[in-house]
């Protein structure tokens, strides 16, 4: 696979449903035949949406962008609690959804804006020793896990219309949103689960901005620089 060392800058694709970041990453160097392309922060396979790829000399400002601030929309569906958090996992419990007002959900997710500690779910790609926690959660295994530093700026209600509920939420890097959708869902009492997820905004990089998979994938190569964000307006001109 040969280097095309003149192509180099920040890519916003589109992620679809159902692949890994990985999977864009590795689909990224193939429609670009070279090897240095990477990621700066993955999204987890049943969502969707912004996604910063690194190209050429650019994969050196991962540092600079992992912690970026993120926005989400996103829909919660309550009574139900999944393994893994989200519509990938199996179901582990059902309860009957309590009648609540539009007022009421908004109080419970009022609770979660602001500094706070969260535990990592066991299905995440966090590692423990050396070893991603869902390894040890597909053997049946629970292990403790630290909880980590967040804050969320934001957590808004979108539509309400039970057992479903749309959001928007802004938050710091480290945040597990399928985490917060299960945690909401204990506050209430009946459990819950992310439904659906889209990432909208890592700070000033926007959905708006980015082009789609399979339409990268189609361009002809000379357009391709043309969505490719030079490097030093990709950061701040203090630390590029």
């Amino acid at each position: 696979m040969s280097q095309k060392s003149d192509l180099e800058g920040v890519l916003l694709i589109d992620k679809p449903e159902g692949i890994t970041s990985h999977d864009v990453v590795d689909r990224v160097r193939h429609k670009l035949k070279m090897k240095r392309v990477g990621h700066a922060g993955t999204l987890d396979p049943n969502a969707t949406g912004l996604l910063i790829i690194l190209v050429g000399k650019a994969t050196k400002l991962s540092q600079y962008l992992m912690g970026l601030d993120k926005t989400y929309e996103g829909l919660i569906s309550f009574g139900i609690e999944t393994t893994t958090q989200d519509a990938e996992g199996e179901v582990v419990e059902e309860k009957p959804v309590p009648e609540l007002s539009e007022e009421q959900v908004r109080e419970y997710m009022q609770e979660f804006v602001g500094d706070q500690y969260q535990t990592p779910p066991m299905f995440s790609a966090k590692k423990i020793e050396g070893v991603p926690l869902y390894k040890l959660a597909r053997k049946g295994k629970t292990v403790e896990r630290e909880p980590r530093f967040i804050h969320i700026a934001s957590f808004n209600l979108d539509k309400w219309e039970s057992p479903n509920l749309e959001f928007t939420l802004s938050c710091s890097k480290g945040t597990y949103v399928r985490t917060v959708a299960n945690d909401l869902g204990h506050k209430v009492g009946c459990g819950a689960y992310l439904k659906e997820l889209r990432r909208t905004d890592i700070e000033r990089f926007r959905i708006e901005d980015s082009i789609e998979l399979e339409s990268f994938e189609e361009l002809p190569m000379e357009e391709v620089k043309g969505w490719l964000i030079p490097p030093y307006q990709a950061v701040p001109s203090n630390i590029g």
